[in-house]
């Protein structure tokens, strides 16, 4: 990801503030990046990438769950360490949750916080209402408005002007 000089100036403070936390407080992430098992590779690694090149810590399970450790439980310390909740919201969420998989968990724990930020990617706000009032309920961001590494930008900014963990 790349910056003008005038998005740096924005960013660059934010990502030292993130580092410096992170050093802090090692287990402690800005953001807990819930998504769908098969949006993995694609659009949440993706994401993470962007939120990770702006600055933020990020709990992913494709990078934070080790192997042979018990997935659930992962997860549980994940959420408990993460200020923020974002969820990546996909046609796969959208069927995870309906499903009451994984995701729907994580996002049951979420809303239970004031803490979670929906990202619609391929959905819209209307069609993540149909399935969960409650997280359409929360403020939010859209790649269909902007692209994901801009909404990664706008989030791990918000994340970073939060006081320390």
């Amino acid at each position: 990801m790349s910056y003008t000089p005038t998005e740096w100036q924005a960013v660059g403070p934010y990502a030292e503030k993130a580092a410096t936390q992170a050093q802090t407080y090692p287990d402690k992430r800005d953001l807990f990046l819930c998504h769908a098992w098969n949006d993995r590779e694609g659009s949440a690694k993706e994401l993470y990438g962007h939120l990770k090149a702006s600055g933020a810590t990020v709990w992913f399970s494709e990078e934070d769950i080790p192997l042979g450790s018990l997935q659930m439980r992962e997860i549980d310390k994940g959420l408990r360490n993460s200020r923020i909740g974002i969820v990546l919201v996909t046609p796969s969420l959208l069927e995870s949750i309906k499903n009451e998989g994984i995701a729907e968990k994580e996002l049951a724990v979420l809303l239970n916080t004031n803490r979670v930020v929906p990202v619609t990617h391929g959905v819209t706000f209307d069609e993540l209402y149909d399935v969960s009032p409650m997280l359409a309920s929360h403020s939010g961001l859209s790649t269909k408005e902007s692209s994901l590494d801009a909404v990664a930008a706008k989030i791990a900014a918000a994340a970073a002007a939060l006081p320390a963990a």
